[in-house]
């Protein structure tokens, strides 16, 4: 009993200790030095940074940044200014000028590796995460971005505001979540049942640790298939079995993190076909996960 009680009050504590170091970061500024405006979830702001320079194709598909190409930083409150944790989009030529300037601002690379197979041009995935005052990890991002040629300008609206041809509501229904129209993409984003932290931070599905399922319509009912699905290790086999069982290619198996509890890992996938269809394989493969339901 003793130890549920003080588990109880560290949680507690925690949480208001999370709350008063929100309260105390200026977050216009973090803000001005990343040149993006956060969307913001509880106390976590979350920035995207999507490649839409890049015109890639796969399967005769050319890929929208919100399909595969939405890289991402986040900052959550944390006792010693805030913890960042990101997933940036980079060329081949890209990687190692990016890298070198985050390693020399102090900001850790935990994982760089490919989300998608067969693509042209090829595309690589840093994760990166940072402990410290949020002004100085934003701009140190944005400074090693500029070695990039990541683009900072707002995305067009018409592009935001396009329409998704596919049955929505069925997808709703076969996934069992909600999903949400970005950049003509419906996008699901299903965090796990359990907490998981990330160097004893709590990381919530938007810093990056909730199944990623992303539908880009491709004509005639089809769309093309692309995220990753979060998965501990007695999980993996049987989800990724579901997957090919469905048609659905497996193009990489990895991890992002360094300190995560439970270890996990990031599936991603790819596929392109009736949209129904597909739901119902990644149904399958959410089946076999402990996900929040309802």
């Amino acid at each position: 009993m003793r130890r549920m009680i003080s588990a109880t009050v560290l949680g507690l504590s925690m949480a208001f200790s999370s709350h008063v170091h929100a309260a105390e970061i200026d977050w216009s500024k973090v803000d001005t030095a990343l040149g993006k405006t956060a969307v913001v979830q509880g106390d976590v702001h979350r920035y995207g940074i999507p490649r839409s320079d890049l015109q890639v194709t796969l399967d005769s598909v050319t890929i929208k940044p919100a399909l595969a190409l939405g890289g991402w930083v986040a900052f959550e409150p944390a006792q010693d200014g805030a913890m960042a944790m990101g997933d940036i989009v980079l060329t081949e030529t890209e990687v190692n000028p990016v890298m070198s300037k985050l390693l020399q601002s102090g900001i850790e690379i935990t994982a760089l590796h490919n989300h998608l197979i067969r693509a042209t041009p090829a595309t690589f995935y840093m994760h990166i995460r940072g402990h410290g005052d949020p002004v100085k990890l934003a701009t140190a991002i944005r400074g090693a971005l500029a070695e990039s040629k990541t683009p900072f300008e707002a995305p067009a609206s018409s592009a935001q505001a396009a329409k998704i041809d596919l049955d929505t509501d069925k997808l709703d229904q076969v996934i069992g979540a909600k999903g949400k129209a970005n950049g003509g993409v419906y996008q699901f984003s299903i965090p796990r049942r359990d907490p998981v932290t990330e160097n004893g931070m709590p990381a919530p599905a938007v810093m990056g640790t909730g199944t990623a399922i992303n539908f880009q319509p491709t004509g005639g009912g089809k769309a093309a298939i692309a995220g990753d699905f979060v998965v501990t290790a007695e999980e993996l086999n049987p989800m990724i079995r579901a997957l090919r069982e469905n048609g659905i290619d497996v193009v990489a198996i990895h991890s992002h993190m360094l300190q995560e509890q439970p270890r996990l890992f990031f599936v991603h996938f790819w596929a392109n076909d009736d949209a129904v269809k597909l739901a119902t394989g990644l149904r399958s493969a959410l089946d076999k996960m402990a996900i929040a339901r309802g």
